[in-house]
């Protein structure tokens, strides 16, 4: 799999890595930081080890099926991550407990259509890129 587009996106201020896969047409997003955000964990990297493992055991397709790509890390190096499809994900939270959840499949349905949105008029990525950008701005100097 071939990643195209790898950047943040914001769910509730909490950034959560994801990738454009163009010869798929899909949006890949990372499942640690799905996980620490859902889960609320001090160390969601764990949490996703201990609830794969717990997943593989009750023969879950979903986690068998997950990918990994290289993603942006916190240290600005590209990392192999896994990551699921909007598809897999949506299973995935099913697996979390968080009060988070439905706000979470909410702003799924609204990245996916806020790339359509970009397809259609390529300029509203670029307006896109400036708020985020003046957003992670004025959460980094407060």
């Amino acid at each position: 799999m071939q990643m195209a587009n790898d950047k943040v996106q914001l769910f509730e201020d909490q950034p959560i890595r994801t990738a454009w896969v163009e010869e798929e047409e899909e949006w890949y997003f990372s499942i640690v930081d799905v996980v620490g955000v859902l889960s609320e964990s001090k160390n969601p990297t764990s949490y996703w080890r201990k609830l794969k493992q717990r997943l593989k055991e009750e023969g879950n397709e979903t986690v068998t099926n997950c990918h990994a790509l290289k993603m942006t890390a916190q240290d600005g190096k590209k990392r192999l991550t896994d990551v699921a499809n909007t598809e897999q994900l949506l299973r995935l939270i099913q697996s979390i407990p968080s009060k988070k959840a439905e706000p979470f499949k909410l702003w799924l349905a609204q990245v996916g259509r806020d790339r359509i949105e970009e397809v259609i008029d390529p300029e509203l990525t670029i307006e896109r890129a400036l708020e985020t950008y003046a957003k992670k701005v004025i959460r980094e100097n407060g």
